[in-house]
């Protein structure tokens, strides 16, 4: 509804993203991958060790002591010497020098399976995937087939057959393997192949290949690391397999298994004799499911509302620092919600909001308004502890019920969201899941924040929906959440915010992604819970029409600061700042119909990124009226209008001003004074 020069970020949720470091020339999927490898302990180990594993034996030819035929009669089944630092076999061969001029061997045929399972799985998926339903079919019937040969079987009976040939008998194996790798593979593709980048790129005249390699591929990224990882130690775990039986490197070529069958012929009277090979194969395989374990953990999405690990941590941290800075104080107003000095950062130290301050009092309804990118969602978020990760509380206070929300624990945050403070989400289909039913997911929400039995908490279930305006609330708890409508999906994820009888609600814009009628009916359902219920609500919207219809306060946000709050009557009739006039300008329900102008006022330019952000007004370079005084930090100042204030030296000038001024279309929008504005508006009537 504002119109724009400049396109600005889809939401706040990107704004965290965007102020992260980047590397110029790195892709993002290459950046990920290095954080999460070296993130964790375990994976540093296993990244150091498995380096280590292949460095040692494609030099073992330049190092080792002993060659790998070569035997001691006088050592025969020794433990641990000077000579021999992991002891010999029942031949007298150091087994030092066997194991590592067996490893490159051991490590580069498992990767032939890594290679063909995942890439053919892959190649396949992505083809089902892109080429139709019935190209689908026929790939998904072979490789049904394919899993339900007997593996074992065909390995035995190809090893009869051609002898026994390490690097075929792996092929053969990443064939058998890539059936199952296509089924997990294909979801995600089809998924990819749903997106509307992709339905973009074929209407720029992109092919099945092009849009397969260059959109698709990147996606499933994540997965095939995860599934190499896991196939890699596979394949090390059967090729042991098989020497151990028989059907390894022929002798007296060594390898891990063999030197395992070997040794397990002397577990009584040389048991040390197990140690070395069994523990190297066990530490390659951990080595390789370190690794994998690592690169598999998806990034967090900003969608999410559910803290990772990372955003835990985080989180204890800035609680700790918050809690010794401030302490809530005891005797805060029940139920009455208290925003105080609260800034929001990424852990670079790039603040998304600053310094915000407002008051919710119980039965009424504060509306966050501005732009995207201006930190109304992460403001709004803040309030329950759903951070994204990278992104946690560095300053202030929110104060309810005598608890600062910002200090809390994780742990006493649970026993908060829900049953004191709940989301209203943007999107309703987020909030719920579409494996299970309507009625499952409220009865089992009723029964986790009330501690009702499954017969009450059902009947609840029902009451809820009815409250929520739902007619055929019987049939809709039966149904999942893909077979009822938008409008529909929104009532039941109000429903099911209300299942712990909150006192606050947070609306995440939660009208956006609906039509005008649906729009007016949740509104009016809001307003009604209010009524009955004397709940609160804080509502991010971009809407002014919103505000203006069911909001008694609200606080306009630019650039990660209120840069205005007070009674929506008295800012929406009289507004003080340059923002909310041309908010109210570029909002055709705020001009009065035989007033139109032909066009409607626009914001030039955009909301900058926070690493951007001045120390001086932050509208400064967007706004017509800057001029010297605007160079200089500006403090929230009373309005002069009711309890309100405003971010602005020239507000009690601009209530002269006024709407009317900025909704008109002057072609010479460089105003260098408020005396010329006059002039130049007298001159245009």
């Amino acid at each position: 509804m504002i119109p724009n020069t400049a396109p600005a970020p889809a939401d706040e949720t990107t704004t965290a993203a965007a102020v992260l470091p980047q590397t110029p020339g790195q892709s993002a999927a290459k950046k990920f991958a290095g954080s999460k490898l070296f993130g964790s302990p375990a994976s540093i180990a296993g990244v150091i060790w498995l380096a280590a594993l292949v460095a040692a034996s494609l030099t073992a030819p330049l190092w080792l002591p002993f060659k790998t035929e070569d035997q001691d009669f006088t050592a025969v089944l020794s433990g641990p010497t000077a000579a021999h630092w992991l002891g010999t076999d029942e031949l007298g061969r150091d087994l030092l020098s066997r194991i590592f001029a067996s490893a490159a061997g051991t490590l580069g045929t498992s990767m032939i399976t890594v290679i063909v399972a995942v890439g053919l799985g892959t190649l396949l998926a992505m083809l089902a995937a892109a080429a139709g339903d019935r190209a689908e079919n026929v790939i998904s019937r072979v490789t049904e087939i394919m899993m339900s040969l007997p593996g074992t079987v065909i390995i035995l009976a190809v090893i009869g057959a051609v002898g026994t040939n390490i690097p075929l008998i792996m092929g053969i194996l990443g064939v058998l393997i890539s059936a199952g790798i296509y089924r997990v593979m294909l979801g995600q593709a089809k998924s990819l192949q749903s997106q509307l980048y992709v339905d973009a790129a074929k209407v720029d005249g992109m092919g099945m290949a092009g849009i397969s390699l260059r959109h698709v591929l990147p996606g499933l990224t994540n997965t095939i690391v995860v599934q190499a990882a896991l196939i890699f130690a596979v394949g090390m775990l059967i090729q042991a397999g098989l020497a151990f039986i028989g059907f390894g490197p022929p002798i007296p070529e060594p390898s891990w298994g063999g030197m395992i069958q070997g040794a397990s012929q002397h577990v009584y009277d040389a048991p040390w004799l197990m140690v070395p090979t069994g523990a190297v194969l066990a530490l390659t395989v951990l080595a390789a499911n370190a690794i994998g374990n690592a690169l598999g953990k998806a990034p967090n999405a900003t969608a999410s509302h559910l803290p990772s690990a990372a955003a835990r941590r985080q989180r204890a941290k800035s609680v700790a620092a918050i809690a010794a800075a401030a302490p809530a104080p005891k005797d805060s107003a029940k139920d009455t919600l208290s925003v105080r000095n609260l800034s929001v950062g990424v852990d670079n130290g790039v603040r998304l909001v600053t310094d915000v301050s407002f008051d919710v009092e119980p039965g009424t309804v504060l509306g966050l308004v501005g732009e995207s990118g201006c930190g109304k969602t992460m403001t709004a978020l803040s309030l329950l502890g759903l951070l994204p990760s990278g992104v946690s509380v560095a300053e202030g206070q929110i104060l309810w019920n005598g608890t600062n929300l910002a200090a809390a624990t994780e742990k006493a945050m649970e026993g908060i969201r829900g049953r004191e403070v709940a989301l209203i989400s943007q999107e309703p289909m987020r909030a719920l899941d579409p494996m299970f039913t309507v009625g499952y997911q409220l009865t089992a929400a009723i029964r986790r924040l009330r501690g009702t039995g499954r017969a009450d908490a059902k009947a609840e279930a029902l009451g809820l929906l009815e409250k929520v305006g739902i007619v055929d609330a019987a049939r809709i708890l039966k149904t999942y959440p893909h077979q009822i409508s938008g409008g529909m999906a929104q009532r039941v994820a109000i429903a099911l915010a209300l299942s712990g009888r909150p006192r606050l609600l947070v609306a995440d814009e939660p009208t956006t992604a609906l039509d005008v009628t649906v729009q007016a009916e949740i509104l009016s359902l809001l307003r009604s819970l209010v009524k009955d219920t004397g709940m609160s609500v804080v509502m991010v919207t971009h809407d002014l029409g919103v505000v203006a219809d069911l909001c008694d306060q609200v606080a306009v946000m630019y650039a990660g600061q209120v840069v205005e709050n007070g009674r929506t009557d008295s800012i929406l009739d009289n507004p003080r700042h340059p923002y909310t006039l041309a908010l109210l300008a570029a909002d055709p329900h705020a001009n009065h119909a035989a007033d139109m102008p032909e066009r409607l006022a626009t914001i030039t330019g955009q909301v900058p990124q926070p690493k951007d952000w001045p120390s001086t007004c932050r509208f400064a370079s967007r706004c017509q009226f800057a001029g010297s005084a605007c160079t200089v930090p500006v403090p929230l100042l009373p309005s002069g209008a009711g309890d309100g204030v405003v971010r602005c030296v020239k507000a009690d000038e601009l209530a002269v001003v006024g709407l009317d001024w900025v909704a008109t279309d002057i072609p010479a929008r460089h105003v260098l004074s408020l005396s010329e504005t006059r002039t130049v508006e007298k001159d245009h009537a």
